[in-house]
């Protein structure tokens, strides 16, 4: 290529809530793009950049260092206004007016969603990167800052475990992940919690109080005084950790703190494996572009890379592993073992 001739180029942009390791997602975009000749512009603020036409062009000096660094140094935003036909339109102008020929969007099914929307009225290439905490999308074994999240989760429950032995007091731990209980479960059974509230436990049969203070009680028989951490996914109890502490506390006499971790759990310096993850699937996101490919998301299953279309990432549902749910409801169960061991 010569010095006159233009390079093509390329968008990237964040969207919806950030996770950790965006940054070296954006970081493996730059520099395989600049590795095969590429040029990247960086629309801040999510869609709003593409609507507004706020952006920046990012080069290797802009991104060497960053990966270890939560949050998106681009921003991130959600963008109600994106759903309408208009803002796609709008859009789709400003892309064809920069010359940008490919768009790598970086979130979550939400994030998806509006790539979709996009591609009804913008003949451009556009490919997913999965970032989000809460591990929800369809087609990947894991997404971009959900080791994190984990990670962040059960270093609380560790030390939370401390305290709560030393009062034998009961704590409820408030994760997020309101409509899928990746978070809490893995948190969960990493920290050897007593009780998880999740959203799929909860569709099936929702949880009573009496029948968390039966929990608790069976507990303490088996083991004896001591401690009792159960893990809630946010949105599964009216009031939240709270309101539920303040139910046990009133209403049953037990010692119960509530911690909500919030957005804790987003920052953070990201885990090895949120890091290499993000590369892995950045590289490869600039490396579809050049294939031709269009309207996926970059996936990684069983050790292996591969595409998702746009529509599967959120029209089908990404479960929970059942092992891990059978072994900590019934391997790991205290009450349980008495039961067999007494049956």
């Amino acid at each position: 290529m010569s010095e006159s001739t233009p390079k093509q180029r390329i968008g990237v942009l964040t969207s919806g809530g950030d996770a950790p390791g965006m940054n070296a997602a954006i970081r493996a975009i730059t520099l395989a793009a600049d590795h095969y000749g590429l040029e990247v512009i960086a629309f801040s603020h999510g869609y709003e950049g593409l609507l507004e036409k706020t952006y920046t062009l990012l080069k290797p000096s802009d991104v060497q260092h960053i990966l270890q660094y939560s949050g998106t140094i681009i921003k991130s935003a959600r963008s109600p206004r994106f759903k309408e036909i208009e803002s796609a339109q709008l859009a789709a102008r400003n892309l064809a007016e920069l010359d940008v020929s490919a768009l790598i969007v970086i979130g979550g099914d939400g994030s998806f969603r509006g790539a979709h929307h996009l591609s009804q009225h913008w003949d451009g290439q556009i490919i997913g990167v999965p970032g989000t905490i809460d591990n929800d999308v369809y087609g990947t074994d894991a997404t971009i800052g959900y080791s994190t999240a984990v990670a962040i989760a059960m270093d609380a429950l560790d030390k939370i475990r401390d305290t709560a032995d030393a009062m034998d007091r009961v704590f409820i731990v408030e994760v997020m992940g309101r409509n899928a209980g990746f978070i809490g479960l893995k948190s969960a059974m990493a920290a050897g919690a007593e009780r998880m509230i999740l959203p799929e436990l909860q569709r099936d049969k929702p949880l009573t109080i009496d029948v968390i203070v039966k929990h608790i009680k069976r507990v303490e028989d088996v083991r004896g005084p001591g401690s009792y951490v159960m893990v809630l996914s946010e949105h599964q109890w009216p009031g939240g950790a709270v309101a539920l502490s303040e139910q046990l506390e009133a209403e049953y006499r037990m010692p119960c703190r509530p911690c909500l971790l919030g957005h804790i759990q987003r920052g953070g310096p990201p885990t090895a494996t949120d890091r290499v993850l993000a590369s892995e699937l950045g590289v490869y996101a600039v490396e579809l572009v050049l294939a031709g490919a269009n309207g996926v998301m970059t996936a990684t299953r069983a050790g292996q890379l591969t595409t998702v279309p746009f529509i599967d990432t959120w029209s089908k549902k990404n479960l929970l592993p059942e092992n891990l749910l059978r072994i900590q409801h019934e391997i790991f169960n205290p009450v349980k073992k008495s039961r067999q061991r007494h049956g």
